[in-house]
């Protein structure tokens, strides 16, 4: 277990490279065979993972540039564990349910490559390297976006980059001067995140450093008005990539203000309490009637994911143990729910070569099983009570409650518009008369389209009913969080906010 989130990291780069070897004929079954065994390996990891501890543990460090402090430090808590296993299974998944034929080969050991990027941000105590996996996974994304999407790819595909770029450069800027404030401040350099715990940070220099670091994590995930990229990248993407864009590469965005602003910019992370919690309720309210205006299927979806998206976020300042908890736990659950519902996109679009809604009608006639896994993973989106979308929300709603019961009950009452546009696209859809006499011909799921499509249905029943192995973990970092940011809180107004929102949950 010394080397297992090395191994984690690299294992899916070393069995990229040997694909360059396979034959096409039996790449899928390669990049099946790999994924599942580095989802093997996260399993293992969450095993041998000590629920009570809520610290780091897996600990690895090597040192790089001694001169400067940097270091390829590595470790995992209660926080980053369930993340690393969505990115291994989701991957997996994605590469069972692939319907790509065109220049396979590549789109596989691209994917490889991404994987290893993604598990290396969730992974990264350096703050450097950190950096290095967040912009390495642009790359295939782009790649994906850009050689296998729709007809305006390389729009959608330098959209992304550029904006997400873009943040990540400010974000760069922030790391260097926290690492220079620490070189002032105890005459060596470090970017450990955990040195950088330690570093007692004046009022104003956290707020500069909060909107720093927020620039590039909000782009990622993205928040309003920074999402316009996110349309137009699910739009043009393939199936595989709008799977692992929306279930892992947003969730990195969310991860970042847990990992970085909250526990370094406490005192900015209190003063920003409302002003993001406003910015998730706008969020919430126009991408769901943006979303109600759609008629292509996959828009709806992605303009949705903005409005889940905008629930963590109000999770995560919050600032309590059940807001940051259930944001975590939400972050899960939209992985698996927005993923499969991208997939079952996938399927129609496969068959019919079209997402818009006026196509279809009476599909539940035609594809019963389709229309079947496709209500459940609607009813899982509107957080319907027992199943995994509601666990998450509800946490989220009821921590943010103690910050602001005004703006969660406004977010609580606009949640409903989701119900609203994910009914009326399941209306419109599935029920009535075939009104497109070729979709008679329409075949339901296949094997493949089962392997990989009844996973995830079992998984939005059985957490949804039984939550406690993802929160059990969750609960001792995210507590260990919190009394991090009452420690370095450097004013009485800020920790007495973050005691007052934790009492109150408790007492809840």
């Amino acid at each position: 277990m010394e080397h297992i989130l090395s191994i984690l990291i690299f294992f899916p780069v070393f069995a990229a490279i040997i694909g360059l070897l396979v034959e096409k004929d039996a790449i899928r079954v390669y990049g099946i065979v790999v994924t599942a065994i580095e989802f093997f390996i996260s399993c293992v990891l969450w095993y041998n993972f000590e629920t009570a501890n809520g610290g780091m543990q897996f600990t690895e460090y090597i040192p790089l540039v001694t001169q400067y402090g940097i270091a390829y430090n590595l470790g995992i808590d209660g926080i980053s564990l369930f993340l690393i296993i969505m990115t291994t299974f989701i991957t997996m998944i994605s590469l069972i349910g692939l319907t790509e034929t065109r220049n396979l080969k590549n789109l596989i050991i691209t994917v490889l490559f991404l994987e290893m990027a993604m598990v290396g941000v969730f992974v990264a105590l350096d703050a450097i390297v950190f950096y290095v996996f967040w912009e390495f996974s642009l790359v295939p994304m782009l790649y994906i976006i850009g050689a296998w999407g729709g007809p305006r790819r390389i729009y959608a595909s330098v959209k992304f980059f550029l904006y997400t770029f873009t943040g990540s450069l400010i974000m760069l800027v922030g790391m260097l001067y926290l690492a220079f404030i620490y070189q002032q401040t105890t005459g060596t350099w470090s970017f450990n995140l955990m040195d950088w715990y330690m570093l007692p940070l004046s009022l104003n220099t956290q707020l500069w450093l909060f909107v720093a670091f927020f620039l590039g994590f909000a782009i990622k995930v993205p928040m309003v008005p920074f999402h316009t990229w996110l349309p137009y990248a699910h739009g043009q993407a393939p199936t595989i990539g709008s799977v692992i864009l929306a279930a892992i590469l947003l969730k990195m965005g969310t991860y970042g203000f847990i990992r970085f602003s909250l526990p370094l910019f406490p005192d900015a992370s209190v003063a920003f309490m409302i002003p993001m919690g406003v910015l998730a309720v706008i969020a919430i309210i126009y991408t769901a009637m943006v979303a109600y205006a759609q008629e292509d299927i996959k828009q709806v979806i992605a303009y949705s994911s903005v409005s889940h998206m905008g629930v963590i976020i109000l999770g995560i300042f919050a600032l309590n143990v059940e807001g940051i908890g259930g944001s975590l736990f939400l972050m899960i659950s939209h992985g698996v729910v927005s993923g499969a519902l991208f997939m079952l996109v996938g399927v129609i679009y496969d068959r019919k070569h079209t997402k818009m809604m006026s196509e279809f009608g009476g599909l539940a006639r035609v594809m019963p099983m389709y229309a079947l896994i496709f209500g459940i993973m609607l009813m899982a989106s509107v957080g319907l009570p027992l199943t995994i979308g509601f666990v998450g929300e509800f946490l989220s709603l009821l921590g943010y409650f103690a910050v602001s019961p005004v703006l969660t009950a406004i977010a609580g009452l606009t949640i409903i518009l989701g119900a609203i546009y994910m009914l009326v696209l399941y209306k419109r859809t599935f029920f009535g008369a075939v009104t497109n006499k070729s979709n008679l011909d329409l075949k339901d799921l296949n094997g493949k389209e089962y392997s990989a499509l009844l996973p995830l249905v079992f998984l939005v029943v059985y957490l949804g009913v039984h939550p406690k192995p993802i929160l059990e973990p969750v609960d001792a970092s995210v507590k260990q969080l919190v009394q991090v940011m009452t420690e370095r809180a450097v004013t009485s107004r800020a920790q007495e906010t973050i005691i007052k929102v934790n009492t109150i949950g408790e007492k809840k």
